[in-house]
């Protein structure tokens, strides 16, 4: 073999080992939509999770317990023309989240004072050429430090401040890492909207994630942007139906050293799908779908939800009747 042979094959395979390890990392945090942006593709918020009447919180006085399932799968990881970057790609990935959410019956701006946390546990799977991965574990936890909910009428809204810690389950020198090993400071907001006593229901919630450095490996994930959304209506009296999604865009670049990592590797997602809700006694069912589109340096695909909510304690001011005793997360999870 000649040696322009040799180089052009040593070449390939170089190539080839390069892929795969930037892709082997693609699960280095809990996101139910993966993404190649943000450092070697995740991000510390599953975004997607909260579009349940995401602006109504528990009543003075009372906890909200929640869980979270979700499953997705994705077989295609695209590039930032949509092109197909890997073949043989494969992402699957099985999470529950419990989340409790707590309203201090404290009054502050005109508002009440309440509190979340909640941590994911995951189990995540990775194929692409020539290797694979998998690892089960704790997530990034999420604070709640603290939001100020208000109600007026239909009108329901919160806003607040959320602190996301490095995972516990952190290894610089796995394959795949679940959790992101720098903080991340979340200004977030939400609303919900219910006209007709509560028939109807318009929601949004929309939140700003500001990355920190990861030291171990001195890389800064771009800062990113997230807006969810619901539109649902009552077809029975325990029984609502209708659409839900997000929209994702990364909107600072990545950097490595200080320096910005290849062309900023900037993702976007926009998904929709259908959501039903059903109220069984105090607790509400949410069963809903979201199927990736327009999607840039991210992973291609689809996913189940199915979550809970059950209110725990007494309400001091009865309120969260407004939409059949179903108050929802004030705060992302």
């Amino acid at each position: 073999m000649n040696m322009s042979a040799r180089k052009w094959k040593m070449a390939v395979r170089l190539n080839r080992v390069l892929r795969c390890l930037s892709m082997c990392v693609v699960l280095s945090g809990l996101t139910v939509t993966f993404s190649i942006a943000t450092e070697h593709g995740a991000s510390s918020y599953p975004v997607g999770v909260e579009t349940v009447m995401p602006g109504i919180t528990p009543p003075p006085g009372v906890t909200l317990f929640e869980e979270f399932n979700t499953t997705y799968q994705a077989g295609q990881l695209v590039g930032a023309k949509g092109q197909s970057l890997v073949p043989g790609f494969r992402l699957s990935v099985y999470a529950f989240a419990p989340k409790v959410v707590h309203n201090w019956g404290v009054h502050l701006l005109g508002g009440t004072l309440v509190s979340a946390f909640g941590i994911p546990v995951v189990n995540q799977y990775l194929r692409v050429p020539d290797a694979n991965g998998h690892k089960t574990g704790f997530s990034n936890p999420e604070l709640g430090l603290a939001y100020v909910a208000y109600n007026t009428g239909s009108w329901h809204w919160w806003y607040g401040l959320d602190l996301v810690p490095p995972a516990p389950s952190y290894h610089k020198s796995d394959l795949v890492n679940i959790g992101q090993h720098y903080f991340s400071t979340v200004p977030l907001a939400a609303f919900t909207y219910l006209p007709g006593h509560g028939a109807t229901e318009i929601s949004s919630r929309l939140q700003y994630l500001v990355n920190y450095t990861n030291h171990a490996t001195n890389y800064r994930s771009g800062n990113e942007f997230t807006w969810e959304y619901a539109a649902m209506h009552n077809i029975a009296k325990k029984l609502a139906i209708g659409v839900n999604g997000y929209y994702y865009q990364q909107m600072t670049d990545d950097l490595q050293n200080g320096i910005r990592f290849g062309e900023g590797n900037r993702g976007r997602d926009f998904a929709a799908g259908p959501q039903v809700r059903y109220h069984f006694g105090r607790v509400a069912l949410i069963a809903k779908y979201q199927r990736d589109t327009l999607v840039q340096n991210r992973a291609h695909g689809n996913a189940f939800w199915f979550e809970l909510g059950v209110p725990l304690g007494h309400p001091r001011v009865s309120r969260a009747s407004v939409a059949h005793g179903m108050p929802s997360q004030g705060g992302s999870l």
